[in-house]
Parts: structure tokens; C-alpha cells; sequence
């Protein structure tokens, strides 16, 4: 039988098939040393074959199968700094909930979870949400960070889960298509996701005042089906966002600022670091580029590899 996995317990995973039955079913040990590094060989969105067993009276599956991956969100696992987490699998748009405070979501984190969206070819929207609690000044900031996004071109949408403001925008960009949310926990993922579809009712928990950090109310991924035709997947809260599997010459194909500019470099292997005639760092420099950008990229760099080459260049 074949389905598309739900949801990922960690030992069970939740799979429905076409017609409409779920089935919870377990994996085969073998999946653990094909050599995936990941702390889930399974993933919510996956599309899986599996065999039906009996178990305690119970009809389960053992998947047996993992079809091939569309694409998929993958971060560095908190504990296992040598290991991978997918956070979802075969996902056509990914929105990235930001809040400027309570709880703060910087730039950095932004960059990296872009820089990962692009590697894999998935689109990304920016909403900026609670904008129904800042102030003026806080606004400013608000549309100053949007202009820079879009300018890169992403789409930014200002949003207020609570009062439902451009919620509909949201909606309409959900149709017949397979969408993601994430953020930080406290930036309103689950007040939003109850806003779209009040009938899922998922837990939403207050800012905790004194780390001014949301509570976990997502334990695991898990998709939906909404009744306007979309799919949804919502996911546990983020507080860090390690970027995995790139290459240091290939980072800067991820930011397309750096891209549009990279055939202008004298050296085809340009890091945009020190490298002489520079396009990337000349339009730093012009003021074309935002150095909030630079500096993630560089972040990025240097924690995927810190001794990287300084003066090995290849002339086109």
C-alpha cells in the first residue's frame, strides 16, 4: 500500500493513503543504517509503501519504502551536532512567521532558513505577524525589513493571527498546494493555523515573561487537510536554524542578490570575502547589498567551514 506520511512520533508515524485510511505504522530497522545521518529516516510529507501487520488486534504498517523526496526542510539536530533533522518533506510553499519582539526573530535566523529554502527549491513567504501590537516606531522597523526582503524578492506580508488581518492573502497562496509553517515558538503558528481552520483547534501557549520565549506547543510535525483544498504542516518551534549540506562556493548561489551579481566577479570561485574585483562586495560597499545579508553570509561560511581559502582563485 502507499501513502503520504501525517505525522512523526519518532517511533510511529501516521500514514494516509489515498483513499482515505490511516494507517499508524513503524519502520524497518534497516532504514537506521543505510547511512542517513538523520535523526528521522521518515519524515511528515513523505510518500511511503508499506505492508499491513497484525498488532494486538490492531491492523499497523512497517514501511518498507521511502519514495523519492520532491524537496525538504532540513536543520542540524539540536543534540547531535553530528546529525540532521528533516522537519517535513514534498512542501511547495514554506512560510516563515517573524516577530520583531516577544519573542524576537533576527535577521540571521531569517537568512539561514532562506538560504535552506533555496537550496531546495522551495518558495518562501515572510510574514511578519502581530503587527496589530507595535507601535510606531516598532512599525517602521517592520516595513523598513520587508522592503529589504522584497527588494531580494520575497514576498512579504504584514499579519496579525489574532485579528485575522491578511489572513485571507495567506489563505488564497495555500490553494491546492502543500504549505509549511515555521518560526520561533511564541511567533503565533498555532493562533494563525487555528485563524485559517478553527475546526484543528491546536494548543497555543502564552510568552513566557521572564525569557520572553514561547512555549512549546508542537511536539512533532504533523500535517492537515483543510477544507479549502490545502494542505497544511505545522511544526514544532525553531530557536536556532544550523544550515547542512552545502558547499562554501555554492552558498552564494542561495542568496539571489549575490547570485544576480556573481557572473560580474573576476574569479568564478569568488567567497565575496577578499577576493580582488569583487561584484558582491562592490555593491556592499555601494550600498546595493544590506550588510544584515553579508554578515549571515558570512556567519554561514564560516560555520560550515572556518579555515576557508583565501587566495586559491580560478580565472574565467
Amino acid at each position: 500500500m502507499t501513502g503520504i506520511v501525517y505525522k512523526s512520533t519518532g517511533s510511529w508515524y501516521t500514514v494516509k493513503t489515498d483513499v482515505g485510511k490511516v494507517y499508524e505504522c513503524r519502520i524497518k530497522g534497516k532504514f537506521r543504517i543505510k547511512g542517513i545521518k538523520s535523526t528521522n529516516p521518515v519524515a511528515v510529507g513523505d510518500l511511503v509503501d508499506f505492508k499491513l501487520e497484525k498488532n494486538n488486534d490492531q491492523e499497523t504498517g512497517v514501511i518498507e519504502y521511502i519514495h523519492e523526496r520532491q524537496n525538504y526542510i532540513i536543520r542540524k539536530s539540536v543534540n547531535l551536532s553530528k546529525q540532521t533533522h528533516i522537519i517535513a518533506s514534498n512542501i511547495d510553499v514554506v512560510f516563515l512567521l517573524i516577530t520583531l519582539n516577544n519573542p524576537t526573530t533576527f535577521t540571521t535566523f531569517i537568512d539561514r532558513f532562506l538560504v535552506t529554502a533555496e537550496a531546495y527549491g522551495i518558495k518562501a513567504v515572510l510574514l511578519f505577524n502581530k503587527i496589530d501590537t507595535y507601535n510606531e516606531d516598532e512599525l517602521l522597523e517592520i516595513k523598513y525589513l520587508a522592503a529589504l526582503y522584497r527588494k531580494i524578492g520575497y514576498e512579504c506580508i504584514g499579519i496579525s493571527a489574532k485579528t485575522g488581518k491578511n489572513v485571507d492573502k495567506v489563505k488564497t497562496m495555500m490553494k491546492n498546494k502543500v504549505s509549511m509553517f515555521s518560526g520561533h515558538s511564541g511567533v503565533g503558528k498555532s493562533t494563525l493555523i487555528n485563524t485559517i481552520a478553527p475546526d484543528l483547534s491546536l494548543k497555543t501557549a502564552e510568552i513566557s515573561d521572564q525569557h520572553q520565549q514561547g512555549q512549546h506547543t508542537t511536539t512533532f510535525a504533523e500535517m492537515f487537510d483543510l477544507s479549502f483544498g490545502a494542505q497544511i504542516i505545522d511544526t514544532p518551534g525553531i530557536k536556532g536554524f544550523g544550515v547542512v549540506d552545502m558547499d562554501k562556493e555554492e552558498l552564494g548561489d542561495y542568496f539571489p542578490e549575490f547570485f544576480d551579481l556573481k557572473s560580474d566577479c573576476k574569479f568564478n570561485n569568488c567567497l565575496h570575502i577578499n577576493e580582488p574585483k569583487c561584484a558582491v562586495k562592490k555593491a556592499l560597499d555601494n550600498e546595493q547589498i544590506a550588510w544584515s545579508r553579508y554578515k549571515s553570509y558570512l556567519q554561514i561560511l564560516e560555520g560550515e567551514e572556518e579555515h576557508y581559502r583565501k587566495n586559491n582563485y580560478n580565472e574565467e
